[in-house]
């Protein structure tokens, strides 16, 4: 299983790619971001997006995709910015084929630190613990998409154990 968990943005998009080895242990095998910010127009940024997300999924090939979700921001033409490259995401994805989960930042918070309002340094440092790295992943934005992957990662384990409970 490969997952790769997605920071969207319109300029910076962050993205971590963790796949789980044969005791159920997470491996980190890419991050870094999509960077946009050479691109003036925000259609153009959006194509770019488009262009280098499906190049990621092309040569990675994974198995699952989590994204985090927007979240409310005081300003309205981010938010606006962000949800147009989340669409671009989410078609990129579906015209991959991948499964989508998403989740918000306290879900993705709680589930790297066990702390839904745990702070920025503290889940980097989680994720930099949890796949065994020298030094914490940067930028944020892919020290972010590897927390989203992890965390689900920790929910597909989850259910997992649960739909296993309830057949024996």
């Amino acid at each position: 299983m490969l997952v790769l968990g997605i920071d969207p943005g319109i300029a910076i998009t962050g993205y971590g790619l963790v796949s789980v080895d044969s005791t159920g242990s997470p491996k980190l095998s890419a991050f870094g971001v999509i960077d946009s910010t050479a691109v003036r127009e925000t259609s153009s940024r959006l194509q770019f997006l488009f262009d280098q997300l499906s190049a990621l999924l092309t040569e990675y090939q994974p198995t699952h995709a989590a994204i985090e979700k927007l979240f409310f921001q005081k300003n309205l033409k981010t938010v606006s910015a962000v949800s147009e490259a989340r669409g671009v995401i989410r078609l990129c994805l579906a015209q991959a084929g991948l499964p989508l989960a998403e989740y918000t930042p306290n879900e993705v918070k709680l589930s790297v630190t066990s702390y839904g309002s745990a702070g920025k340094a503290q889940v980097q440092e989680m994720v930099r613990v949890l796949l065994c790295m020298d030094a914490i992943p940067r930028p944020d934005d892919a020290a972010d998409a590897l927390a989203v992957a992890l965390c689900h990662i920790g929910m597909l384990n989850f259910y997992n154990r649960a739909s296993d409970e309830s057949q024996g």
